[in-house]
């Protein structure tokens, strides 16, 4: 999430090594690309729901999860070899700490999902952003933005109909997490090489929900068609929207990023209509207006910080 770039930051996009670049990539320019990692994370978090009636939620983060620890600790299988020797105890807990942030936050927008649209529990969670860019700027009219996301929140809490107070909650421990996950991947990313960080915090959230993921699973883990769909949604939800990510930001500045990933709950809305038939009233859509807005306002600045005075 480009609200809150940190130098060092995996960010969501700056784990993935170089080897993810696509040879095709270069041709579509940066905003494509932002568009369709947005599409491809929000189609991820549509099937994931639709499955839920096969598939707990639980099991399906463990999926996800699990699909991206695989895929990491593939790339980054030499600097693991040595990664527990060649860290102190403090970067171990840090990157751990990273990992259970990550299997949290998954865990929570995933018990959202299976209790509001897809559009309300995205747009909560992007508090949790929001937040961490509007307190590291330290702008007094951040603060605009602030109240005005919410608002926004406010007024889909109070949207009667599908505005479950459980599935509330659950997407904003999500945003929470999401707060906690853009601090850790920064200390992460200062602490370890390239993407063996987020491949260890990968494997400690995996194993982290992994007894019940199991558990609620059960036997729908060993159906081979529900497996290469869970699959599916790690590929659609983690890996391609990453890779997609880190191309763009290669080539278009963190600001830009921010404004256009400030897109992702109007994406998720739109999705949970066509994918799902979740329909929202319009003061549910003015609500997500409201935080897209805040996101963006967020975003906008000076690119540079103003010269210092001359002693």
């Amino acid at each position: 999430m480009a609200l809150a770039e940190a130098p060092g930051s995996y960010g969501r996009a700056g784990g993935f090594p170089e080897r993810l670049r696509l040879l095709s990539l270069g041709a579509l320019p940066p905003p494509a690309l932002i568009l369709l990692g947005i599409l491809s994370l929000q189609i991820g978090a549509g099937m994931a729901k639709h499955m839920f009636d096969r598939m707990p939620p639980s099991a399906m983060v463990l999926m996800r999860l699990l699909t991206s620890a695989i895929v990491l600790g593939f790339l980054a299988r030499g600097a693991l070899r040595g990664v527990l020797r060649d860290h102190s105890r403090t970067s171990l807990a840090v990157a751990a700490c990273f990992g259970l942030s990550l299997a949290l936050m998954n865990f929570s927008i995933y018990q959202s999902f299976s209790r509001i649209p897809l559009g309300m529990a995205v747009t909560i969670e992007f508090l949790g952003p929001l937040l961490v860019a509007i307190v590291a700027s330290r702008r007094p009219r951040d603060l605009v933005w602030a109240a005005l996301a919410g608002g926004g929140v406010v007024m889909l809490a109070r949207g009667g109909g599908e505005a479950d107070l459980v599935g509330i909650g659950f997407a904003l421990l999500a945003g929470a997490c999401w707060a906690a996950y853009i601090l850790l991947s920064a200390a992460t990313g200062r602490r370890f090489a390239g993407s063996s960080g987020l491949a260890l915090a990968s494997v400690v959230g995996t194993f982290a929900i992994l007894p019940l993921g199991v558990a609620e699973g059960g036997s729908a883990l060993l159906d081979p068609r529900l497996l290469a769909l869970g699959i599916g949604v790690g590929l659609l939800s983690s890996v391609i929207p990453y890779s997609l990510e880190l191309e763009a930001l290669r080539r278009m500045p963190p600001r830009v990023f921010g404004i256009l990933m400030s897109l992702e709950p109007a994406v998720a809305a739109l999705v949970g209509v066509v994918v799902l038939g979740e329909i929202l009233t319009g003061r549910q859509w003015v609500a997500i207006a409201c935080v897209i807005v805040a996101c963006a306002g967020a975003t906008l600045g000076p690119a540079k910080p103003p010269p210092a005075a001359e002693p």
